[in-house]
């Protein structure tokens, strides 16, 4: 351990060797001090300065694991110095969860902390809307089934397909599709992507609220109300809304006073208006 004799000068009084610098130990060395540090660490009682200096020791020695597997998110967006703060703490949780016992090398138990630290960040900060956790799990293992299938098949598969491999329903793989749609988000003021967008903005090509929808809905609405009315009720209404006669020319029509008229239309509106109103 010729590396590691450089950066310790001593043993403490637990027997542990005081190292100097505990980032710069080999990853070699480091390999054998963690054992030799984990060993001691077990025996140590916790809180005291001892068990503090033999942790403290351990987390950075294996600082580079974490470096190592930060690197695999290089391509992802963000701050590597935000991604190796994470992955830290998956490093801590190794070093607390790690026991001797195991008989394994301490990197292959800390490295699946750290990677699953890192990937819990980006589940829990990349989305640009909040969709609940299964949701966002859900959309990870969609990507990985469509592209097996996709593989497999040669085609894009079927929503049963994807359903049926994921051992989810129909309904939950759909949903998961949705969802997906809130991991990215477009500015509406961002530029369109196409030759002749000539510059607008997305929001130039949002449809607005069409007023005569609601139209629409009403006249639906309306005209079962109107099918039961008597004849004479449909006549005058015709008269009045569609001729656009006066109720002084209703009346000369129907041989009655204009206000026999505005009493018959009166009713036959208020009518109308309470059966839109329980339909409604």
């Amino acid at each position: 351990m010729t590396t590691a004799t450089r950066t310790f000068t001593d043993t403490d009084v637990t027997g542990l060797p005081v190292i100097v610098s505990p980032q710069t130990v080999a990853p070699k060395d480091a390999r054998d001090l963690t054992r030799v540090f984990f060993s001691r660490l077990a025996a140590l009682e916790e809180g005291t300065p001892e068990y503090q200096y033999a942790r403290n020791a351990l987390v950075e020695m294996n600082m580079s694991l974490v470096r190592y597997a930060a690197g695999r998110f290089r391509h992802r967006s963000g701050d590597m110095e935000d991604i190796v703060q994470v992955g830290m703490i998956g490093l801590i949780k190794a070093i607390d969860r790690f026991e001797l016992s195991r008989e394994v090398q301490f990197a292959t138990f800390a490295v699946p902390y750290i990677v699953g630290e890192i990937k819990r960040f980006f589940r829990d900060t990349s989305w640009a809307v909040h969709v609940p956790r299964r949701l966002q799990e859900a959309r990870v293992e969609l990507a990985r089934a469509t592209e097996e299938l996709g593989t497999r098949l040669g085609r894009a598969p079927k929503v049963s397909e994807l359903a049926a491999l994921m051992d989810l329903t129909e309904e939950e793989v759909v949903e998961a599709r949705i969802a997906s749609n809130g991991y990215n988000t477009t500015s509406l003021d961002a530029g369109g992507q196409g030759d002749e967008d000539d510059g607008a903005s997305l929001a130039e090509f949002l449809g607005a609220e069409d007023p005569a929808m609601e139209l629409v809905e009403d006249f639906h609405t309306l005209a079962p109300l109107i099918a039961r009315l008597d004849e004479r009720d449909r006549r005058i209404l015709h008269m009045r809304f569609v001729d656009e006669l006066t109720q002084s020319q209703i009346g000369k029509v129907l041989g009655v006073s204009q206000m026999h008229v505005s009493r018959l239309l009166s009713r036959t509106l208020a009518r109308l208006r309470e059966g839109m109103l329980t339909t409604s």
